[in-house]
């Protein structure tokens, strides 16, 4: 039955031509009765004194801590206010008493940047300026590596890869012991060429042939200039040296006493030293008739390098019997050495004296040893090693940038441009097909001569000088001298 009457009851709702019995209650009805619950002494929805005024009212008062009014909303208004119990009042105390509390200063997005790149740079780089306009340039922190140079600082020369210029060296002699090339103060480049010397003036690029040998089996065997470019000292095969005057293009006189030809030449001043295949090096003074005056015999081997320092107190010698000595500027000497250089394991035919520290000595060993050695001559030691490697036929340094050159032979055929006296590599120069044998300077230490196997001479022009720098003045001696 029941049944029956739930199904009547759904039917008749649904219908939507009959009235409605029951219809929702309306808004301000259901306010009124809501007021009426909680306030008995609001207006009753019967009543309609004031009802448009008792709407727009907000209670002054909070409702009750109660559940059934907590979540009720008052006939006032549509705010809805909480009751808060004691654990909520609590907390709300503590947020307000934190809020009130100094806040602690934690560091910032900016200052840990600004911390980390002081850290990691040296410096920081917000506050680093691109454009300096006044002042000294801002020096970078100690260990800290710019790769940037500073106005101030010189920049790096630029190295021409390319040869100045090419000279043909017909019947050029490929013999690694022999010292063949000398550039003179006078601008003349000196070359022994078979049996022949040849002399080119550079300032007119001019050749002239200065002596032919007689036989033509004989060669040339080594040339030298003096100190002021006037006279060529020259070794031959038949175990003579001989004295030119270039200027009149003569001969001044021939000096035996070898038992060898005569491989390397060396001046100091009017003394002459000469070394022979035979290991012996000889001294003629060449301002007199009885020209020999000394002998000193320590070589093994042959005698391939001789140079004399540039204060004229030590002589340098080095031969294939893998030794360099240096020898004092004392008459009859004899065998007294000062010191022996025993750490080379090759020929020491490349010897170089350092002209601003005269008591510094370079040297190259062969192919057997291929290692550029500074000495002391003070001392005798090594003050440091480098291994090229590659045979070291001839060294020279140059006083214009403080730099060490070598040339090579088997293994590179190059010519390097080392630092002073770090010995880092500044430049490579190729070009030849062949190995070097022999490099010189310009008077004006300008330019590098390398002549090769494959006959030809090149001129690398790599060491010009600065035209901003003042060149030091020459002393009244001199000048009187040059006069």
């Amino acid at each position: 039955m029941a049944h029956f009457c739930l199904e009547n009851d759904i039917h008749n709702i649904l219908r939507l031509d009959m009235p409605i019995t029951t219809p929702p209650m309306a808004r301000w009805q259901w306010k009124a009765s809501t007021s009426n619950s909680t306030n008995p002494n609001s207006l009753s929805p019967n009543k309609s004194v004031n009802r448009s005024v008792s709407l727009s009212k907000t209670p002054s008062k909070t409702p009750g801590k109660n559940s059934k009014t907590q979540n009720t909303p008052t006939a006032g208004g549509d705010r809805f206010i909480p009751t808060r119990n004691n654990k909520q009042l609590d907390v709300a105390s503590f947020l307000i008493s934190k809020a009130n509390e100094p806040v602690e200063e934690t560091p910032s997005l900016a200052t840990n940047q600004k911390a980390w790149s002081v850290t990691l740079n040296g410096y920081d780089i917000e506050e680093a300026k691109i454009l300096h306009f006044g002042g000294n340039p801002l020096n970078a922190p100690e260990g800290y590596q710019n790769n940037t140079t500073p106005a101030s600082v010189k920049k790096s020369r630029c190295i021409s890869s390319v040869t100045e210029q090419i000279l043909h060296a017909p019947g050029f002699r490929n013999d690694f012991y022999l010292n063949l090339m000398d550039w003179g103060r006078q601008n003349l480049l000196a070359i022994g060429l078979a049996h022949r010397v040849f002399l080119w003036d550079a300032a007119v690029e001019d050749i002239i042939l200065l002596k032919k040998m007689e036989d033509e089996n004989n060669f040339i065997c080594s040339v030298s200039w003096s100190k002021d470019g006037n006279f060529l000292a020259v070794g031959t095969s038949d175990c003579k040296v001989e004295l030119w005057d270039v200027q009149c293009q003569k001969r001044l006189r021939s000096m035996d006493g070898h038992s060898a030809r005569v491989g390397c030449l060396s001046w100091n001043h009017h003394i002459l030293s000469s070394g022979s295949r035979s290991g012996m090096i000889h001294q003629h003074d060449v301002r007199v008739a009885d020209h020999h005056i000394d002998t000193y015999g320590g070589h093994s081997g042959e005698v391939c390098g001789l140079s004399w320092s540039p204060d004229g107190q030590y002589l340098a010698s080095g031969g294939t019997d893998d030794t360099g000595f240096i020898w004092p500027m004392t008459t009859g000497s004899g065998n007294q050495v000062v010191r022996a250089l025993t750490e080379h394991q090759g020929a020491v035919k490349a010897l170089a004296w350092c002209p601003w520290q005269p008591n510094i000595l370079a040297s190259g060993g062969g192919i057997g040893d291929h290692h550029i050695r500074i000495w002391n001559a003070n001392s005798g030691s090594c003050i440091s090693s480098l291994d090229t490697p590659s045979q070291i036929s001839s060294l020279v340094f140059s006083p214009n940038y403080k730099e060490l050159v070598s040339g090579h032979g088997f293994g590179h055929d190059k010519v390097i441009i080392w630092k002073y006296p770090s010995l880092t590599k500044v430049a490579e120069l190729e070009g030849h097909e062949d190995r070097i044998l022999n490099l010189a300077l310009s008077p004006d230490g300008s330019t590098v001569a390398s002549i090769a196997a494959d006959e030809t001479v090149r001129l690398w022009k790599c060491f010009e000088k600065d035209p901003v720098k003042k060149p030091k003045p020459t002393s009244s001696i001199i000048q009187q001298h040059i006069r």
